[in-house]
């Protein structure tokens, strides 16, 4: 079976053995282009649009799941369907689980002849079925949205023990400013934003830079109350106002008391869905 590949991997030795390893399991197989970041994955695999993509787990900038998103964001399905995804990892019991939870294959470090042939295997399978039944993008956007929710087990270490979450959810934010530290009711926020290492909180009339991550403060947050809409972007949900789709088919917010238009990443885009 004709088909075409990009591999994204940062570490140009396994990027040529996973390569040399593709071309004795499928010889078919034309791999388009070898980035080693993830911006650049997603860069060349719209430019390309490849039937498959081999991304490593941990690269510069994003990390492989992280750069998917991104794609998963970006792709038209209604041009060519996304291109199936493997994952590369180093070994580990917890990535293992994770990945076999989900309808995404992963290769291990090294990569191993015998094993890939089993990859290449249902590769061909997927492809095949794909000339007969589109792919449901929906299933491949919620199978993305697991493995992000797992992405600390998928880098490679045992999950550590979450620390016993707060008794009651976070009732005031702690901004500096100046010299002073502002005590920002929680009430009073209509969204958080991911900036760099900080967190920008915005109410009607201000905005707070906070000295922590998003990922972080999410837990503290009561979730009935504020839902994540991108991967940097939470909202409180009964602040917005008006939910539109633009020509490209993406979703953006508009909030009561805030002039900008947020933008919804497609993995969040289920949650609205009209009554």
């Amino acid at each position: 079976m004709n088909a075409s590949a990009l591999i994204a991997e940062d570490e140009p030795l396994l990027a040529q053995a996973l390569a040399a390893e593709l071309a004795r399991a499928w010889p078919a197989l034309q791999i388009l282009a070898t980035v080693g970041d993830g911006a650049s994955a997603v860069r060349e695999a719209l430019a390309l649009k490849p039937d498959v993509l081999f991304f490593d787990i941990r690269m510069p900038g994003q990390s492989g799941i992280d750069a998917a998103v991104a794609l998963a964001d970006e792709w038209d399905a209604t041009d060519r369907p996304f291109p199936a995804l493997v994952f590369v990892t180093a070994y580990d019991q917890y990535a293992v689980q994770a990945f076999e939870a989900q309808a995404v294959d992963y290769v291990l470090k090294p990569v191993q002849g015998a094993r890939l042939q089993k990859t290449v295997a249902k590769l061909q399978q997927a492809l095949a079925q794909r000339l007969l039944q589109a792919p449901d993008f929906e299933a491949t956007l919620g199978q993305l949205r697991h493995l992000l929710n797992n992405a600390t087990a998928l880098g490679g270490a045992a999950p550590a023990a979450a620390p016993p979450g707060p008794a009651s959810p976070l009732k005031v934010i702690q901004a500096s400013v100046g010299t002073s530290i502002r005590m920002v009711p929680v009430d009073e926020v209509l969204y958080f934003e991911a900036a760099d290492k900080y967190v920008r909180v915005l109410t009607g009339g201000h905005e707070y830079l906070i000295r922590t991550s998003l990922k972080e403060l999410l837990p503290q947050l009561d979730a009935q109350a504020f839902w994540q809409v991108h991967r940097g972007t939470v909202v409180r949900a009964e602040a917005i106002d008006t939910v539109t789709r633009d020509e490209a088919g993406k979703l953006h917010l508009a909030l009561r008391g805030r002039p900008e238009k947020l933008p919804v990443s497609r993995l969040y885009a289920h949650l609205f869905r009209a009554m």
